[in-house]
């Protein structure tokens, strides 16, 4: 089930999920099936994590410019005994100046189980948003299953990943008017002009 909250009315602009930047999948003896499927084939050692998952906010780019912006996340899994299958879900939660909690941003590609194929051993999932307001504080809420062959869920886990903050842009200067005299400072006498 999807919790999404609406943005806040003045705020118009739209994230944009780029939609599977890279989903690496790492096969114990099942390199073939992965050629077959196009996916790419890494050795990637084991997630750290004693329940086999990890959730990684993977970069954060700051700019001037809204278009620019953008956050990374990544979540790994590992497969657990009796599991045919696994899956994987990358929420993204925003927190603005003033609100006390993280709600859930909807945008396209956001959201959504992506599975792994079977016999995979180790799953990773990479998602990047961008189009970020500022100031404002994202993460990554990620989602684990794993199913056995019947389909039903064996195990469920759930991370969050490190904030990615997007400080407050600077100030733009105030534009002149050409041939406009300057601001004088309070208390100056403006400068007259010479012949």
């Amino acid at each position: 089930m999807k919790l999404t909250f609406p943005s806040p009315p003045t705020r118009r602009h739209a994230l944009r999920a780029v939609a599977s930047v890279a989903c690496a999948l790492v096969l114990v003896g099942a390199a073939s099936a992965s050629a077959q499927s196009g996916e790419s084939v890494a050795q990637t050692p084991p997630p750290s994590t004693p329940s086999g998952v990890t959730a990684t906010l993977e970069q954060c780019v700051t700019s001037p410019v809204q278009a620019e912006r953008s956050a990374t996340f990544t979540g790994e899994m590992t497969a657990v005994a009796g599991a045919a299958r696994m899956a994987m879900r990358i929420d993204v939660e925003e927190r603005l100046p003033g609100e006390t909690e993280f709600h859930a941003v909807s945008a396209p590609g956001l959201g959504v189980w992506r599975w792994a194929d079977p016999k995979v051993k180790i799953y990773k999932y990479l998602k990047q948003v961008t189009n970020l307001s500022s100031p404002a504080s994202y993460r990554g809420f990620v989602r684990f299953r794993w199913m056995n062959a019947k389909g039903h869920v064996i195990k469920r886990a759930e991370r969050l990943t490190a904030r990615c903050l997007q400080p407050a842009s600077p100030a733009a200067p105030t534009p002149t008017t050409p041939g406009a005299p300057s601001p004088t400072p309070a208390g100056a006498t403006p400068a007259t002009p010479s012949a």
